[in-house]
């Protein structure tokens, strides 16, 4: 039997995924909070100025009246400034990274990627349409959502869709082999 044949214990390949996993948000968190990267490729203001424009847009379609400019959004009496960890990118940064610590094909990594990256995004623009709609017109129930809802359903929601791919990527494996 070969080497390639063997087959890797569950707690072994358990292993290899967490080691993987927190290398790559390590290098993640360090590439987003090294000062001298983030003066020249700011993904996380690029990522909330897309999200705050949608927004404005949709709350305009809902007769919300907001303004924005660069990543605040603003209503007659509040603004409210959408950065990272408000502007989806930590969820979306959590689920690719547990699919490319999962071991797959890069096709069907990348699939479960763009899949759940457009899945979040469409979730955490309602949620912020939500909280913004909820500061506009009911400032204590913002307060709640904002501080102790919003943020946990966000990791909560990446984490379902990462068991959705997990099923997806090991039918798909059984299928091919």
């Amino acid at each position: 039997m070969s080497a390639k044949s063997e087959k890797i214990s569950p707690k072994r390949s358990m292993l290899r995924f967490v080691i993987i996993y927190v290398v790559l948000m390590g290098i993640f968190f360090l590439i987003m909070g090294f000062k001298p990267i983030r003066e020249y490729f700011v993904v996380d203001t690029l990522y909330s100025n897309f999200i705050v424009i949608v927004t404005h847009h949709i709350l305009s379609v809902l007769n919300i009246q907001s303004s924005y400019h660069g990543t605040v959004i603003s209503f007659p009496g509040i603004s409210l400034n959408v950065l990272f960890g408000c502007n989806g990118l930590e969820a979306v940064m959590i689920y690719s990274i547990a699919i490319l610590a999962f071991p797959a094909p890069w096709k069907t990594k990348l699939a479960g990627i763009a899949a759940g990256l457009l899945i979040i995004q469409v979730i955490n623009i309602v949620r912020i349409v939500g909280l913004a709609y909820a500061a506009a017109n009911h400032m204590e129930i913002f307060r709640i959502m904002h501080i102790y809802v919003a943020q946990g359903i966000m990791i909560a929601i990446a984490l379902g869709i990462f068991f959705v791919y997990l099923h997806y990527a090991t039918k798909l494996s059984r299928l091919v082999n």
